[in-house]
């Protein structure tokens, strides 16, 4: 029935114990966002991955029907055969993105390379800074971002979220996580008042500048990036909701247009903090 059954199944089995082994054995879902691959596509050191399908395995131990039935459903229908003899996942299922990639983003890469003098040398610049308001049920949700424009990637790597915060203590949050004065911080402009409270505090902080159509353009343009790449150590929130963001159906299954408005205060925080880039490229 999903992840939460299956933790819930591990977490009683290895109770009392030493050490343990886990062996989850499965035919893979036909869609990819299906949870059983998004917890394959966390990275967990302790954790290996075996793929094998029945071109693997001896033959006699399949028997000649068996294959005479796989290789003519390769001949009629090669998407059921991929999947169902293979075991590819070959059906978006309604994912918004698709070219999520989580991996861990490390210090040399956010800071820079140290070269025989000891100065850092590349690193990210020019951090980018979006905050989604909130306070409950819905989060509020900061995130740091770096866009590298010659390979049109998106790197985010960090994250503050948080409920039930008054704009003092958001503040002191975003400080702790790093933020400077000095850093330029995009909120979402419909809360003009809170956004006045940062700068009163100390934070940089300027509301998005919207227009028709600008949650369509923006969204298209994080689709449209060669791969947006989360370190699901440093924004675990925001890998959740990139890898879950589905559009939404209707009764018969059809896909409807149009981006669902929940589920996403990550995301849109992620729109602030690029919301110069896609307006620029808009423009």
């Amino acid at each position: 029935h999903g992840a939460n059954t299956i933790r819930n199944i591990v977490q009683s089995a290895i109770r009392g114990g030493g050490d343990a082994v886990i062996i989850k054995s499965y035919n893979p879902p036909r869609t990819t966002n299906n949870w059983v691959h998004k917890e394959l596509i966390i990275p967990k050191e302790n954790r290996y991955v075996h793929e094998s399908d029945y071109q693997t395995v001896p033959k006699e131990w399949l028997g000649q029907s068996f294959l005479n039935e796989a290789e003519y459903l390769k001949e009629v229908n090669k998407p059921a055969y991929d999947h169902e003899y293979l075991g590819v996942a070959n059906a978006a299922g309604g994912m918004v993105f698709e070219n999520v990639r989580i991996r861990e983003i490390t210090d040399e890469e956010i800071y820079g390379k140290p070269n025989e003098r000891g100065e850092l040398i590349g690193g990210f610049d020019r951090i980018m800074h979006g905050l989604d308001f909130g306070y409950y049920p819905d989060p509020a949700h900061y995130t740091r971002c770096y866009f590298r424009a010659a390979s049109r990637e998106l790197f985010i790597y960090g994250e503050v979220r948080g409920w039930k915060w008054g704009n003092r203590r958001l503040y002191d949050e975003l400080v702790k996580c790093g933020l400077k004065p000095s850093d330029t911080l995009i909120c979402d402009s419909a809360e003009p008042k809170s956004i006045a409270d940062l700068r009163e505090y100390g934070a940089m902080a300027r509301g998005a500048i919207k227009g028709a159509d600008s949650v369509d353009y923006s969204m298209k343009w994080l689709q449209s990036l060669r791969c947006i790449i989360i370190d699901n150590k440093r924004a675990p929130s925001t890998a959740e909701e990139f890898l879950s963001y589905e559009y939404e159906r209707t009764k018969d299954g059809d896909i409807i247009t149009g981006y669902p408005d929940e589920n996403n205060h990550g995301i849109d925080s992620v729109r602030y903090a690029t919301n110069m880039r896609w307006r620029k490229r808009g423009q």
